[in-house]
C-alpha cells in the first residue's frame, strides 16, 4: 500500500492520527447509511415490482377493450367519440425525502368530462374501455413513480458505496501505513539522538578522568 506523500514530523503524525480519527468515522456513518439505504431499497423494489406485474397485467386487457371498441363500430366513429369526450387529467409532482435521497410523489387528478357521445353508435365496450383507463392510470403513475424513487435510490447506492471502499481500501490503509512510516522514522531518531548524546557523555566522562 503506497504511502501519503508527507514529511515524517511529530506535528505530521499528530495531524494524521486526527484525520485518521475522522476518517474512521466517517466510514462508520457512510456505512450505517448504506445499510439503511439498502433496507429501504430493498422495500421499494419489491412495492415497485407489485405495482409493474398490475400494470403488466391489466395494460393488455385495457388495449383489447379499446381495440373491440373499435372493431364493434368503427374506428372513425371510436376516435370521434373520445374527442367530444375530453377529460383533464392533472399530475402533480411533490418531493418528499427518503434517506438523503428527493425522491418524487406523483399524484394525477381527472377533472370533469366535458361533451358527450352517442351510446347508439358506439359500442359498449368503449364505456368500459374509458372505465377501465381510469382506473388503470393511477396505478401506472404510481408504477412510474416507483421506478424513478428506485432508479435514483440505486444511484445513491452506488455513489455512498464507492465513498465506502475508497475509505475502507484505499484512504484508511493509505493513512494507517503513513502512520506507522513516521513513527518508525521518529522512533529511528530518538534512538540515534539518544546514542549520539551517549557518546558524547562517553566522551565529557572519559576527558573528566583524564584531567581532574
Amino acid at each position: 500500500m503506497a504511502r501519503l506523500a508527507v514529511n515524517p514530523t511529530r506535528m505530521e503524525l499528530l495531524r494524521l492520527r486526527k484525520r485518521l480519527v475522522v476518517a474512521r468515522r466517517g466510514h462508520k456513518l457512510l456505512k450505517d447509511k448504506l445499510d439503511g439505504l439498502m433496507k429501504e431499497f430493498m422495500e421499494l423494489a419489491k412495492v415497485y415490482k407489485t405495482y409493474r406485474l398490475a400494470v403488466d397485467d391489466e395494460l393488455p386487457g385495457v388495449l383489447k377493450l379499446f381495440v373491440l371498441a373499435e372493431i364493434t363500430s368503427s374506428r372513425k366513429i371510436t376516435e370521434n367519440a373520445l374527442e367530444s369526450t375530453k377529460q383533464e387529467l392533472r399530475l402533480t409532482v411533490k418531493k418528499r425525502r427518503l434517506m438523503s435521497v428527493v425522491i418524487p410523489q406523483v399524484e394525477a387528478f381527472f377533472g370533469e368530462a366535458t361533451g358527450m357521445y352517442s351510446f347508439i353508435h358506439t359500442s359498449p365496450e368503449l364505456d368500459k374501455a374509458i372505465t377501465s383507463l381510469k382506473e388503470f392510470m393511477p396505478k401506472l403513475m404510481k408504477m412510474a413513480e416507483l421506478e424513478e424513487a428506485v432508479r435514483l435510490m440505486s444511484s445513491e447506492i452506488e455513489k455512498t458505496r464507492r465513498r465506502v471502499n475508497a475509505l475502507e481500501y484505499t484512504m484508511i490503509p493509505r493513512m494507517v501505513e503513513t502512520i506507522k512510516y513516521i513513527t518508525g522514522k521518529l522512533d529511528e531518531m530518538e534512538r540515534s539522538n539518544t546514542s549520539r548524546l551517549m557518546k558524547i557523555k562517553a566522551m565529557r566522562l572519559a576527558q573528566e578522568s583524564q584531567n581532574p
